[in-house]
């Protein structure tokens, strides 16, 4: 197959030797400056995306999709679980308590937020049964000589110097009514298993009872909301705004977009932030384009003139030098988008970023990348080359051959 001889030219123009061997440099930074910007803006991606859907899934396994409220009370938490369950788009439904204390032992002490759950259909909600890594869930449900048994996150248990089978000392807000008022109690719990949900919020902050320990620490007679995970943890907006219109208006529904959308927010905003910023690396290499090609017009345009004179017409003229900017963008670009891929690819494998835990809830930066912002990148490189080649090539198409060989 022969190629088109504007292309041949633009090719024997890139490869030029001796004399143009300058102009070959200019297109070979050109090209450089191309692939530079290309893989750090895929790699740049890669690392927003990865870390925007690491810190999603771990907050999404250690809370269920939605958070249900009942304005009137949920006295018998069986009725209301089995009636959000009859939705379609539910999957799971489990009840829930919520009680902030005070825990110590005898090498420390920090507060921690309790969560008491049914140990038997929690799982269904969240991710807590498969990130129990010493012990196990079902020991909150085994008939105990103190208060019961109490599961804590790897970075508490550390705090406290604890492990399974160790006690500890709980202080609620729950206490014994007293001359002097409602004096706090302490109540005797044991580990039964220690978690790690990933999150070091959780993982430092939170233990898991059961409904009927957190019911005695917390005097209540009900539960305090219905934990809800979806078939499409997309649908939660909707059906947040859906639900009390089933169900009546003293439903209350918070979904995890809503109560994570600070985070988010400033994720979403810092990938654009961080794309537009090395956009500007493309950028600069399309002007390299530009003075390139402008330096080739000035050097061929005696090639120019004898060209025209001998036939050829403007468009193939801007043909010629809009195919050797598309050659540099198409190479750079796919040489660009390559190694960005692999690169990122690599540094997911190995995790080579490490983060602190304690501001971005990973200890790591996973990288993604995501077909959409791939294609976007090689499209966006590639327009921009074609378009720094405008101006050179219809100048290019402008000279007059009269005047070029006037001097020659």
């Amino acid at each position: 197959m022969t190629l088109p001889y504007e292309i041949q030219i633009a090719l024997r123009y890139l490869l030029a030797k001796r004399k143009q061997a300058f102009i070959s440099v200019i297109s070979f930074i050109s090209t450089l400056g191309v692939v530079v910007g290309v893989a750090a803006l895929v790699i740049a991606l890669a690392l927003m995306t990865g870390l925007q859907e690491e810190v999603r899934d771990r907050i999404l396994g250690s809370n269920p999709h939605m958070f249900v409220w009942n304005q009137k009370g949920i006295a018998d938490f069986n009725v209301e679980t089995e009636r959000l369950k009859q939705m379609p788009e539910v999957t799971g439904a489990a009840p829930g308590i919520l009680e902030r204390g005070l825990v110590s032992s005898p090498t420390g002490q920090a507060f921690v937020q309790i969560k008491g759950i049914d140990p038997m259909i929690e799982p269904s909600v969240t991710d807590i049964e498969s990130a129990v890594t010493i012990g196990s869930l079902d020991s909150l449900s085994r008939p105990s000589e103190d208060a019961g048994a109490i599961l804590l996150g790897k970075d508490l248990a550390a705090q406290l110097g604890v492990s399974v089978g160790d006690s500890i000392q709980l202080l609620t807000s729950q206490g014994t009514l007293s001359p002097m008022g409602m004096v706090p109690r302490m109540r005797r719990l044991h580990v039964g298993g220690i978690f790690s949900l990933g999150l070091y919020e959780f993982d430092s902050q939170w233990g898991f009872v059961s409904l009927d320990v957190a019911r005695r620490l917390t005097g209540k007679e009900g539960v305090d909301f219905i934990q809800l995970r979806l078939r499409d943890m997309w649908d939660a907006p909707r059906l947040a705004a859906e639900i009390p219109e089933r169900l009546g208006s003293q439903y209350l529904v918070q979904d995890w977009s809503e109560m994570n959308q600070p985070l988010f927010s400033a994720l979403t905003l810092e990938k654009m932030a961080i794309a537009l910023t090395i956009f500007l690396i493309i950028l600069v290499a399309a002007l390299n384009i530009i003075a390139s090609l402008i330096l080739l017009v000035m050097e061929k345009h005696r090639d120019i003139a004898i060209l025209k004179t001998m036939g050829a017409s403007a468009r193939s003229v801007t043909g010629i030098f809009i195919a050797q900017g598309l050659i540099i963008g198409l190479i750079g670009t796919t040489v660009g988008a390559g190694l960005g891929a692999l690169i990122a690819s690599v540094a997911d494998r190995y995790r080579l970023l490490r983060i602190p835990m304690d501001v971005y809830q990973v200890s790591h930066i996973p990288f993604r990348v995501l077909p959409l912002d791939f294609a976007v990148v090689v499209l966006g490189a590639i327009v921009v080359c074609f378009v720094a080649t405008i101006y050179p090539s219809r100048q290019a198409a402008r000279l007059d051959p009269a005047q070029a060989l006037r001097y020659e």
